[in-house]
């Protein structure tokens, strides 16, 4: 070819190349939208991880570029999974008119050319468009991570270059991936083969139908042992319970299509009655061709809720640790009954203004007579301590004081119980008396504030009893304790220093059970905060991508047939069927097929995220992080995101295929 023809040529290619990306944006416009969200979301986070200003907030901050990073990589082989399939789907549907150039005197290489430059520049406008959201959407998510911090936020409008040049590689090596794959298939390909390129289906796996049938039943069954043995509770069962429900998948959907007609053969009066030949008639057929990938978006689905659970699960943890943590501006406990360094009040009354301080002890009680009755309970209960631990009314007193609680009143002769509020409701009800020596007390009240209870080194371990000062005389003590009100928050300096003090004593008292559990509140707030922020958002990143690709790979292959769809409802015109019934159909058809790839997820993802909330310590998941909260919540936010492409699918197809 001369070089002026090849010049030509070019120009032509080049030409036919946008024409043909402008039209491929508009026919596969949710695949667009899905992409330029991909390039928004990777921009966004890619944001977060190159952020001075967000990683100077807390020195656990400094790991957040290390999770974001790690989160993208996953999430950029996801979205390269996306763009791989959309393109090989597109070369699929578009394979007779790439043929048709190769009659009409194309060479292959100026074929397989014309398609790499069409989808790049699909591609490089949704990049370009990406990054303008994302710059968008980032100073959504630092707002976010600021308000976690207790920080004021101010719009600050600019493109991080680090970030930029992130998401640029992510993006070149998810497209020159895909789409040299599709080159260099379309090169290799003769002119019939890609004439009827899209004829080819997936295969069938499973040949015969008595196989298929076998199959179908045995796979429902699977399925229901695999969920039984992961709401078990147990890891090694929910492990195994797990693989049976990825066998489950996979084998429902390689025999839908036998086991839906073998329910209606034997139920002939359900076969022909309203729409439902019509229905599962198209579904089938349309599922035959797409088992594996049915199953395999099923897997995807289950991720995304499994993610957005276990993102939930983390934040209601940290917060629920941190407020029980939290209560004191600062505090320190010992493990035993060793005695409270005098180095830490030195560093204290030369570094820290305080406004009042308190330094006590919790005494060991004659038996564990309420430890017993909140095990036999049921509650949930670890058990740190041989007897019940006590404290002091005076100490008591003082500590709601320096917490800001409202005084409380001991009666003579009573004793107060002071509980995680979990334990609450169960030790209301309680009413025996309690003996410390020669003192016998009965029961005045129940307090369920934040009283720092978690640990064997704080105010009792989930529970203490209040008792008068006198009746503690003699007793041996469990632990040693300091707390105080500070005139200002405690700085993350001022606690770095009292934790080098710990870490000195540590190395010079050389024994394995010496602890000291130092809190402030201003730590434990921008503790939570940074690990909220590592943990929540990678996952939350995580389940948008996986939720958008699956629902992505769903919208096209129903968009895709539109005219399939179109000619059908032309018929059934013809025949007598109204728009209404036809617009129920679609909707009943459209229903089931988003459906079939979401509902087994549920019984994956829903007993996962019970056993995760739950296998945490007990009192911290309340409130809107208890275990069914949160597992409504995910359900929301799954089906919230779902329904948007389902939405999108039905009202796009109603307006294309159903006659006027």
């Amino acid at each position: 070819m001369c070089w002026h023809c090849w010049g030509v040529t070019s120009v032509t290619l080049s030409k036919l190349s946008l024409r043909n990306a402008q039209r491929q944006a508009k026919d596969y416009l949710v695949y667009f939208v899905t992409i330029v969200l991909a390039a928004a979301l990777l921009y966004a986070f890619n944001g977060l991880a190159v952020s001075q200003e967000l990683r100077a907030l807390s020195r656990a901050m400094t790991q957040l570029p290390t999770a974001i990073v790690f989160t993208s990589i996953v999430v950029v082989c996801i979205f390269g999974w996306l763009v791989a399939y959309a393109t090989r789907f597109m070369l699929t549907r578009r394979s007779r008119e790439l043929g048709t150039y190769l009659l009409i005197g194309l060479e292959h290489k100026q074929v397989a050319r014309l398609f790499f430059l069409e989808n790049l520049a699909v591609g490089g406008c949704a990049l370009v468009l990406g990054i303008l959201l994302g710059s968008l959407l980032y100073q959504g998510l630092r707002a976010i991570v600021l308000a976690l911090f207790g920080l004021p936020y101010q719009l600050s409008l600019s493109l991080a270059p680090k970030a930029l040049g992130l998401t640029v590689l992510y993006f070149a090596c998810i497209y020159l991936y895909a789409l040299g794959r599709s080159r260099r298939r379309i090169r290799k390909m003769k002119i019939h083969d890609l004439i009827y390129f899209d004829r080819q289906n997936e295969g069938v796996v499973v040949q015969t139908k008595g196989k298929r049938r076998g199959l179908f039943a045995f796979s429902i069954v699977l399925g229901i042992v695999g969920t039984c043995l992961i709401m078990a509770g147990s890891l090694p069962l929910g492990i195994l319970g797990a693989g049976c429900i990825i066998v489950f998948l996979f084998g429902f959907f390689l025999s839908f299509t036998s086991g839906v007609p073998a329910f209606f053969d034997k139920r002939p009066e359900r076969k022909y009655r309203g729409q439902t030949l019509l229905i599962f008639r198209t579904l089938t057929a349309k599922l035959a061709t797409m088992g594996v990938i049915m199953a395999i978006l099923a897997l995807i689905f289950t991720g995304t809720l499994i993610s957005e659970g276990t993102g939930m699960v983390f934040r209601g943890l940290f917060e629920g640790r941190a407020a029980e943590n939290a209560c004191f501006d600062l505090y320190i406990g010992t493990t035993d009954d060793v005695p409270l360094s005098q180095n830490y009040l030195d560093y204290i009354q030369e570094n820290i203004p305080v406004e009042q301080d308190l330094l006590y002890s919790i005494y060991q009680g004659e038996n564990d007579q309420l430890m017993d009755y909140v095990e036999d309970g049921g509650e949930d209960y670890y058990r740190y301590f041989d007897q019940d631990p006590v404290m002091r009314f005076r100490d008591y007193a003082a500590l709601r004081a320096i917490a800001g609680y409202p005084p409380v009143e001991l009666k003579p002769g009573e004793y107060l119980i002071h509980c995680r509020a979990y334990l609450g409701k169960h030790l209301s009800s309680y009413t025996q008396p309690i003996t410390l020596g020669d003192t016998t007390l009965s029961p005045g009240g129940v307090y369920t504030e934040h009283f720092l209870q978690n640990y064997d080194t704080g105010n009792g371990q989930r529970y203490v009893l209040v008792v008068p000062d006198e009746a503690v005389v003699g007793r041996p003590v469990f632990h040693n304790a300091y707390a105080a009100k500070t005139v200002q928050p405690v700085t993350e300096p001022q606690f770095s220093g009292l934790y080098q003090i710990y870490e000195t004593l540590e190395e010079q008292i050389k024994d394995p059970r010496y602890y000291d559990e130092i809190h402030t509140k201003a730590q434990e707030a921008a503790d939570a905060a940074a690990l909220t922020a590592m943990t929540v958002f990678p996952f939350y990143f995580l389940a948008l991508a996986l939720s958008m690709t699956a629902a992505t790979i769903l919208t096209i292959q129903q968009l895709s047939e539109s005219e399939h769809y179109r000619r059908q409802f032309d018929l059934l015109r013809k025949l007598g069927m109204d728009r209404g019934e036809m617009s129920k159909a679609l909707g009943t058809q459209l229903g089931i097929y988003y459906a079939l790839p979401a509902v087994p997820p549920l019984f994956i993802g829903i007993p996962f995220i019970l056993n995760l909330a739950n296998a945490t310590e007990p009192g911290v998941m309340v409130g809107l992080s208890s275990p069914p909260a949160i597992v409504a919540i995910a359900l929301v936010l799954f089906f919230l995101i779902y329904s948007i492409y389902i939405l999108l699918a039905y009202t796009s197809l109603k307006r294309n295929v159903l006659p006027d």
